[in-house]
Protein backbone atom coordinates (compact mmCIF):
# COMPACT_ATOMS: atom_id res chain seq x y z
CA UNK A 1 0.00 0.00 0.00
CA UNK A 2 1.15 3.52 -0.77
CA UNK A 3 2.00 6.19 1.73
CA UNK A 4 2.91 9.87 1.86
CA UNK A 5 5.54 11.27 4.22
CA UNK A 6 7.39 14.55 4.66
CA UNK A 7 10.11 16.13 6.71
CA UNK A 8 11.62 19.60 7.03
CA UNK A 9 15.28 20.56 7.37
CA UNK A 10 16.35 24.01 8.52
CA UNK A 11 19.34 24.61 6.23
CA UNK A 12 20.17 27.95 7.86
CA UNK A 13 20.82 26.29 11.21
CA UNK A 14 21.81 22.85 9.91
CA UNK A 15 19.20 20.91 11.86
CA UNK A 16 15.71 19.40 11.62
CA UNK A 17 12.90 21.97 11.78
CA UNK A 18 11.10 20.87 14.94
CA UNK A 19 7.62 22.24 15.66
CA UNK A 20 6.91 23.51 12.14
CA UNK A 21 3.19 23.62 11.26
CA UNK A 22 2.10 21.96 7.99
CA UNK A 23 -1.38 22.13 6.46
CA UNK A 24 -2.11 19.19 4.15
CA UNK A 25 -4.81 19.54 1.47
CA UNK A 26 -6.20 17.71 -1.55
CA UNK A 27 -7.60 19.30 -4.71
CA UNK A 28 -11.25 18.50 -5.29
CA UNK A 29 -12.23 20.08 -8.58
CA UNK A 30 -11.26 23.75 -8.41
CA UNK A 31 -11.09 23.83 -4.59
CA UNK A 32 -8.58 22.73 -1.96
CA UNK A 33 -9.91 20.69 0.96
CA UNK A 34 -7.85 20.68 4.15
CA UNK A 35 -7.25 17.09 5.26
CA UNK A 36 -5.18 17.76 8.38
CA UNK A 37 -2.80 20.08 10.16
CA UNK A 38 0.34 18.54 11.67
CA UNK A 39 3.54 19.70 13.35
CA UNK A 40 7.00 18.28 12.87
CA UNK A 41 8.66 16.41 15.72
CA UNK A 42 12.22 16.81 17.05
CA UNK A 43 13.54 15.01 13.95
CA UNK A 44 11.70 17.41 11.60
CA UNK A 45 9.27 14.66 10.58
CA UNK A 46 5.62 14.04 11.25
CA UNK A 47 4.91 11.34 13.83
CA UNK A 48 2.91 9.32 11.29
CA UNK A 49 2.59 9.28 7.50
CA UNK A 50 0.24 11.92 6.13
CA UNK A 51 -1.59 9.18 4.23
CA UNK A 52 -1.17 5.41 4.52
CA UNK A 53 -3.06 2.13 4.85
CA UNK A 54 -5.07 2.50 1.64
CA UNK A 55 -5.87 6.20 2.12
CA UNK A 56 -3.42 7.36 -0.57
CA UNK A 57 -5.19 8.04 -3.86
CA UNK A 58 -4.05 9.43 -7.18
CA UNK A 59 -4.59 13.16 -7.33
CA UNK A 60 -3.16 16.60 -6.66
CA UNK A 61 -2.09 17.53 -3.13
CA UNK A 62 -0.62 20.51 -1.33
CA UNK A 63 1.66 20.83 1.68
CA UNK A 64 1.63 24.35 3.12
CA UNK A 65 4.68 24.86 5.34
CA UNK A 66 4.49 27.77 7.82
CA UNK A 67 8.18 28.65 7.70
CA UNK A 68 7.86 32.27 8.88
CA UNK A 69 6.31 31.21 12.18
CA UNK A 70 8.95 28.51 12.56
CA UNK A 71 11.91 30.86 12.04
CA UNK A 72 10.45 33.54 14.33
CA UNK A 73 9.94 30.86 16.98
CA UNK A 74 13.58 29.82 16.55
CA UNK A 75 14.66 33.39 17.33
CA UNK A 76 15.51 34.44 13.78
CA UNK A 77 14.94 38.16 13.15
CA UNK A 78 12.88 38.32 9.96
CA UNK A 79 12.08 41.45 7.99
CA UNK A 80 8.48 42.66 7.94
CA UNK A 81 7.04 41.23 5.82
CA UNK A 82 9.15 38.07 5.79
CA UNK A 83 10.57 37.03 2.44
CA UNK A 84 9.10 33.54 2.95
CA UNK A 85 6.08 33.36 5.23
CA UNK A 86 4.50 30.16 3.90
CA UNK A 87 5.82 27.69 1.33
CA UNK A 88 3.14 25.87 -0.70
CA UNK A 89 4.23 22.66 -2.41
CA UNK A 90 1.70 21.38 -4.93
CA UNK A 91 2.44 17.91 -6.25
CA UNK A 92 0.75 15.01 -7.97
CA UNK A 93 0.38 11.38 -6.93
CA UNK A 94 0.06 9.08 -9.91
CA UNK A 95 0.70 5.69 -8.28
CA UNK A 96 -1.37 5.13 -5.13
CA UNK A 97 0.70 2.04 -4.31
CA UNK A 98 4.03 3.89 -4.15
CA UNK A 99 5.80 5.70 -1.32
CA UNK A 100 5.91 9.44 -1.93
CA UNK A 101 8.26 11.35 0.35
CA UNK A 102 8.14 15.14 -0.06
CA UNK A 103 10.81 16.90 2.02
CA UNK A 104 11.36 20.63 2.38
CA UNK A 105 14.81 22.14 2.86
CA UNK A 106 14.46 25.77 3.88
CA UNK A 107 16.03 28.94 5.21
CA UNK A 108 14.44 32.37 5.66
CA UNK A 109 15.56 33.17 2.08
CA UNK A 110 15.25 29.99 0.02
CA UNK A 111 13.76 26.52 -0.18
CA UNK A 112 13.99 23.36 -2.26
CA UNK A 113 12.21 20.05 -2.47
CA UNK A 114 12.45 16.73 -4.30
CA UNK A 115 10.74 13.39 -4.40
CA UNK A 116 12.58 11.36 -1.81
CA UNK A 117 12.39 7.75 -0.77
Amino acid sequence: MGRLTTHVLDTAQGKPAAGLRIEFSVREGALWTLLKTVHTNADGRTDAPLLADGALAAGEYQLLFHVGDYFRGAGVALPQPAFLERVPLVFGIADANAHYHVPLLCSPWAYSTYRGS
